[in-house]
C-alpha cells in the first residue's frame, strides 16, 4: 500500500495527514498555532514565530508516521496552508524576522502608497488581486523601510508554505497559487512581473523560483527526518495555497462547479479557464489566482470567518459555542442581535482594512446564545455576500455548493448557510478536504497518479448534502436586508469607506 503524506499550516492550527492512494486518512495529527503579540508599543502587531511553526509540523508528523506499520511506503510530502505571511531568510538559511500575520495592520501605509503609486486598476490587470495591505509585497516594502539592516540581509523571501518546504529539503521555490500572495506575479504569464517588481524596486532574487505545483523539489533531509519522522529521502512536492488545493478532492478545480472551503477564513472558489482580468470583476471583489490545478485559474472571494468563533470563546469562554447546534431551529435573526464579521477588515465584497466588527440591536433580553447565533448568522450573511459577488463577477448563477474544511463539519454553521443562501450544501464525507488535496498533489508528484482527474477519480466518495428550509430562507431576506445596512453606516461613523 502507497501511502501518501500532507501538511496543512493555518491560522488556528497545523495539521499533519497520512493517506493512501484511494483518499482514505491512515492518521491525521494537529497541533496549536499561536500568534505572537509582540509588543513595544504596538498593541495590534501580530506575529508567527518561524519555530514554533516548523516545531508544531515537525511534532504533527512525527505523530501521524508513529501510526504507520511501515513509513518506508511513503511515496511523497506536499505542503499547503495560508498564504500571504513570509519570511525573509539569508543566504545560510537563517531566518530574519517572524512573520509578520495577515492579522497584522502595520502595512496600511504601505498599501496606500501602493494604490497611489501603482495603482488598483493596474495592478489588478496584472496579477489578478486587489491591493490589500496583508500581500507579501507590503511586508517587504515595511521591511525595508523600517528594518532597513535586516532588508539588506536578506536572500530569500518565503512565504509560510514555502518556509516549511525548505525546512523539508532546502528548495526556496513556490508555486504559483502562492507566488500570488505577493502582489507581485503576472497571472496569464505565471511568472514574475518585471514591471511590477520595477515599481517596487524590489530585486527579482529576492523572491523564489516559481514552479508547477505537483512538482517533486527535493527531497526530505536526514536532518528534517530526524526531527519528523518522515523518511529520509522522501520526495518532497509542490502544494500550494490551502484554499486551492481544497477544492481538488470535490472536482472543483473544474471550471463550473463551485467550492466553499470553511476554516479561519471562508473561501468561494471557482475554476475559470482564463483568467478575467477586467476593472468589472475587480470591482466585483473577485480575485483572480492561478490555480494549484495546471490550465485553469481559481476565481475566489475570501474573508475571515471561524476566527470570529474564535473570537467569541476567547471572550465568552471555551464552553462558549458548544451549544451552538441547539440553535438551528432558533428563529432567524437572533432576537433582533446583529453581528458585522469585520474583526480584522474587510476583504470581500470590499476590501476595507479600517473597517471593524460590531454587535448591534442589543437589549437587555439579549443572552449570550442570541450573541452566538448572530454571529453565526452574520458570518453566513457576509458569505452571501461573497457569493454574490462572485456570480457578478463572473456572469454565472451557481445552483449548489460544495463545502470543505474544518467548517464544514459545524452542523448549525452549515444548515443556516444554506438557509440564508436558498442553496443546497454538498458536503463529500471526506475528513479534510484541504489536506486531501495536498496528499493528491503530493501522489501526481511522486507518480502515485497520472494527473489531478486520476486522482479526484481515486478518491471521490459519498456526498452528504444539507437542503435550506424555504421558510427560513424567506425570512432571513429581510435580516440580511437589515445587515447590509450595517457596514455602510459604522464607516461613516468612523469617518471611513461608505
Amino acid at each position: 500500500m502507497d501511502y501518501l503524506a500532507a501538511i496543512d499550516i493555518g491560522s488556528t492550527r497545523l495539521k499533519a495527514g497520512i493517506f493512501d492512494a484511494g483518499g482514505r486518512p491512515l492518521a491525521v495529527a494537529a497541533r496549536p498555532t499561536e500568534p505572537v503579540h509582540p509588543g513595544g508599543g504596538h498593541p495590534d502587531w501580530v506575529v508567527w514565530d518561524p519555530e514554533q511553526i516548523w516545531g508544531g509540523a515537525a511534532d504533527a508528523c512525527r505523530e501521524a508516521v508513529s501510526h504507520l506499520e511501515d513509513p518506508a511506503r511513503l511515496r511523497a510530502v506536499a505542503v499547503t496552508g495560508m498564504g500571504m505571511d513570509g519570511v525573509p531568510v539569508d543566504a545560510d538559511g537563517r531566518i530574519l524576522y517572524p512573520f509578520i500575520s495577515w492579522h497584522d495592520p502595520r502595512t496600511a501605509p504601505q498599501a496606500a502608497w501602493w494604490r497611489k503609486t501603482v495603482g488598483a486598476e493596474r495592478t489588478f490587470a496584472i496579477t489578478g488581486l486587489p491591493v490589500w495591505h496583508f500581500e507579501a509585497v507590503m511586508r517587504m516594502l515595511w521591511m525595508r523601510e523600517h528594518e532597513p539592516a535586516i532588508f539588506a540581509r536578506t536572500a530569500t523571501w518565503l512565504l509560510i508554505v514555502d518556509f516549511l518546504n525548505f525546512r523539508l529539503c532546502g528548495a526556496r521555490v513556490t508555486d504559483p497559487s502562492m507566488a500570488s500572495c505577493f502582489l507581485l506575479l503576472d497571472q496569464r504569464r505565471r511568472e514574475w512581473s518585471e514591471a511590477l517588481l520595477e515599481a517596487a524596486r524590489i530585486p527579482r532574487a529576492l523572491l523564489p523560483d516559481v514552479r508547477p505545483a505537483g512538482t517533486p523539489i527535493g527531497a526530505v533531509s536526514a536532518a528534517a527526518a530526524a526531527r519528523t519522522g518522515l523518511p529520509a529521502g522522501t520526495p518532497v512536492v509542490l502544494g500550494g495555497q490551502d484554499h486551492l488545493c481544497g477544492t481538488l478532492p470535490v472536482g472543483a478545480h473544474r471550471p463550473g462547479r463551485v467550492m466553499n472551503v470553511i476554516g479561519t477564513w471562508d473561501n468561494l472558489v471557482s475554476a475559470v479557464a482564463e483568467p478575467v482580468l477586467v476593472p468589472a470583476v475587480r470591482d466585483a471583489a473577485v480575485c483572480m489566482q492561478a490555480h494549484v490545478a495546471p490550465g485553469v485559474h481559481g476565481a475566489w472571494c475570501g474573508t475571515m470567518a471561524g476566527e470570529c468563533l474564535g473570537w467569541f470563546r476567547r471572550v465568552f469562554g471555551e464552553g462558549a459555542t458548544d451549544g451552538d447546534a441547539a440553535r438551528a431551529d432558533a428563529p432567524p435573526g437572533a432576537g433582533g442581535v446583529l453581528f458585522l464579521p469585520h474583526l480584522a477588515g474587510a476583504a470581500c465584497p470590499v476590501a476595507d482594512a479600517g473597517a471593524r466588527g460590531a454587535f448591534a440591536g442589543l437589549s437587555a433580553a439579549a443572552t449570550r446564545d442570541d450573541l452566538l447565533q448572530a454571529v453565526v448568522e452574520g458570518i453566513n450573511f457576509q458569505f452571501r455576500d461573497m457569493l454574490e459577488a462572485l456570480q457578478a463577477g463572473l456572469g454565472v448563477r451557481f445552483d449548489r455548493i460544495a463545502a470543505g474544511g474544518g467548517g464544514a463539519g459545524n452542523a448549525f454553521w452549515i444548515q443556516n448557510r444554506a438557509d440564508v443562501t436558498g442553496l443546497p450544501i454538498d458536503i463529500p464525507e471526506i475528513a479534510d478536504a484541504t489536506l486531501l488535496g495536498a496528499a493528491m498533489l503530493a501522489g501526481v508528484g511522486a507518480g502515485v497518479y497520472r494527473d489531478l482527474d486520476e486522482a479526484y477519480r481515486r478518491v471521490a466518495g459519498p456526498v452528504r448534502t444539507v437542503s435550506p428550509r424555504p421558510e427560513r430562507t424567506a425570512a432571513y431576506a429581510d435580516v440580511f436586508s437589515r445587515y447590509r445596512r450595517l457596514y455602510p453606516a459604522l464607516a461613516a461613523a468612523r469617518g471611513g469607506r461608505p
